[in-house]
């Protein structure tokens, strides 16, 4: 394993990012206990010492089974990261309750590294308004032991990461960002390590490989990159793009499977970063496959949001997958499975998923455009 330094710690360059867990028959909130366990026992025997866990994954289930999880291993064997949830401003003035749950959920007395979670343009006016008292609140928790390291998730652009590193830039010590040879340019994750730079906060990194979407890739790109490192998983470029940038010193993954997770620690024992020639080969392909692509991470947030409990992720998944190929039979085929009141015809317009999506997806446009693609 490929150990980074941050301040007196070394962390692992790969972390395990707990939002992505195995799960029972699809359901997102069942949580695979004993293959979530599988997982952490090799994670851990493996060098991994960073786990990323958050209030709202797996419908608030995620604490807990990472709680429950690491508790049977000793304390100093690993490093516990945790969020305040302001990507629902219902949260803003329970900070104190949700973290003293939170400690409750993870069985801990202190997180190793806490953040303001998701900070993007529909909350950063909430964020700045200290009437909430999250950030004293929990400035003071880490005066008193109980936050060891504070920064921040971000997925808003950098005009929004700008306004918030000019607020509370001074008490942050790292930044978590959306970063990915898709994302370099497409959510301009460049200028956002450069802003990271200028303040001199180390980047962590959330979605390498973009939800799995660069896990696997059609087999045009696959060849392409084939040809140049053809001893490479497809998979292992994503990584090896972020081992590129100095700036970052933990990855994190979200692994669903004990393969998944055994292919990453297996390419984070060496570190290759890419040529520049490798680099400007790798950046081509993600010019082509962007394309037409909705950005999303299938994080879940909106599903809760959703007053007709619509799977936005799934549906979005398979309008990209729709759009892509200008029809097919797969999209059809899968939404044949489906009842009507879960198919993208059901969607209201209301747009609350909308207010909680990261990506700022115009989701109820698209669910919109699938309906008529799919009538035509």
């Amino acid at each position: 394993m490929i150990y980074k330094e941050f301040q007196d710690l070394k962390l692992s360059a790969l972390g395990l990012g707990a939002m992505r867990l195995p799960v029972m028959d699809g359901d997102d909130a069942r949580i695979d206990e004993k293959a979530a366990g599988g997982m952490v026992a090799y994670a851990m025997e493996h060098g991994i010492n960073y786990y990323d866990t958050a209030w709202g994954y797996h419908n608030g289930n995620s604490e807990l089974v990472m709680g429950k999880l690491l508790s049977g291993y000793p304390r100093e064997s690993f490093y516990l990261a945790s969020k305040f949830p302001g990507y629902d401003l219902s949260n803003m003035d329970k900070v104190e309750e949700i973290f003293e749950k939170q400690l409750e959920k993870c069985q801990v007395d202190y997180f190793d590294f806490y953040l303001f979670h998701n900070v993007c343009e529909m909350n950063i006016d909430a964020y700045l308004d200290r009437s909430h008292g999250i950030y004293d609140y929990l400035m003071k928790q880490k005066e008193n032991g109980r936050i060891r390291h504070l920064g921040f998730s971000a997925h808003g652009n950098y005009d929004v990461m700008k306004r918030f590193l000019d607020a509370y830039g001074e008490g942050m010590e790292f930044c978590q960002i959306q970063l990915n040879y898709l994302d370099w340019t497409f959510q301009d994750a460049k200028s956002k390590v450069e802003l990271l730079k200028e303040y001199h906060l180390p980047v962590w990194v959330m979605e390498p490989v973009r939800g799995g979407k660069l896990a696997s890739l059609k087999a045009e790109y696959e060849k392409a990159l084939k040809s140049i490192r053809p001893d490479e998983e497809i998979p292992a470029w994503a990584f090896r793009f972020i081992q590129s940038i100095p700036e970052v010193t933990v990855t994190l993954s979200g692994m669903s499977n004990m393969e998944q997770l055994k292919e990453n620690i297996r390419t984070f024992e060496t570190e290759k970063p890419l040529s520049k020639e490798e680099m400007d080969s790798l950046l081509s392909v993600a010019k082509t496959m962007l394309d037409g692509t909705l950005p999303c991470t299938a994080c879940h947030y909106c599903v809760s949001h959703c007053p007709k409990g619509l799977d936005i992720p799934k549906l979005i998944s398979l309008y990209n997958e729709h759009s892509f190929t200008g029809g097919g039979f797969i999209a059809p085929m899968v939404l044949g499975t489906l009842p009507e009141e879960k198919r993208p015809t059901a969607c209201v317009g209301c747009r609350s998923c909308e207010a909680v999506c990261p990506q700022q997806i115009k989701i109820s446009e698209a669910m919109s455009d699938f309906s008529a693609r799919l009538k035509a």
